[in-house]
């Protein structure tokens, strides 16, 4: 590696740091010149900080700008980033057609958040107003099983729906039940919810009001209101939620 390139790797991990530490101003100076220099993932970056308002006003202009300047460079991510502002209408017209192009393109390239946009599309959740794609529960799945293999939590936890309800295939508790405990285990409060549902109901596991008060615990701790209610009105002699 010559002496430039390793300048700009160690500037990099320095704005890396920067952001981690959510010292975002400190980090906007650091990624900005990198962003100038055509760095992508810089540029990725500071996209997100004007969409978010890190560091800086927040600017969807801005953000798309830099999104496009790297969407130029081929980086999957940019693609990704410019679908959910077409979508959204932010810092651009709304335009479905082309918000669906760029996820399309990003989850060919292996993108699981696009690949979960694209599920979403064909259940009917992505872009409800828009008619010009039918609800296709099998492409859904095809797309959410991509997303959900690369650990997408809720790209598992609508797969998981899916065979729980036998939405456009048989109905499958026991593939729910191991998808909505992989996207339970990383924090999906609505897949701790149904597994605590499928416990208590004994739905492809032995009935088990134990486990099944744990995962409503848990989705009540995140502000589920759903499993709030379950466990103060339907089973309040269980008495473990305060």
């Amino acid at each position: 590696m010559n002496q430039e390139l390793k300048n700009i790797d160690d500037d990099f991990e320095h704005a890396c740091n920067a952001y981690e530490r959510e010292d975002y101003k400190a980090a906007y100076k650091l990624f900005l010149p990198l962003a100038e220099q055509g760095d992508s993932d810089a540029q990725i970056t500071l996209g997100g900080m004007y969409f978010e308002g890190l560091g800086v006003k927040q600017d969807y202009k801005q953000a798309v700008k830099w999104f496009r300047l790297a969407e130029k460079q081929c980086n999957v991510t940019a693609y990704y980033f410019l679908g959910q502002m077409y979508c959204q209408g932010l810092g651009l017209k709304k335009d479905y057609k082309q918000a669906v192009k760029w996820f399309r393109l990003a989850g060919y390239k292996g993108d699981a958040n696009a690949q979960y946009c694209m599920g979403l599309l064909y259940q009917g959740l992505l872009c409800p107003d828009w008619k010009e794609v039918p609800k296709d529960y099998p492409k859904a799945m095809n797309w959410y099983l991509l997303a959900a293999t690369q650990k997408h939590a809720d790209a598992q936890h609508n797969l998981g729906v899916i065979n729980l309800e036998g939405l456009g295939t048989p109905q499958n508790f026991k593939e729910a039940l191991r998808l909505f405990r992989l996207s339970a285990k990383q924090g999906v409060a609505e897949a701790q919810f149904a597994l605590g549902l499928m416990y208590e109901q004994g739905q492809g596991v032995p009935q088990d009001y134990e486990e099944a008060v744990k995962w409503w615990r848990l989705a009540a701790e995140q502000r589920l209101e759903v499993a709030q209610y379950h466990l103060e009105y339907l089973h309040p002699n269980l008495n473990i939620y305060n």
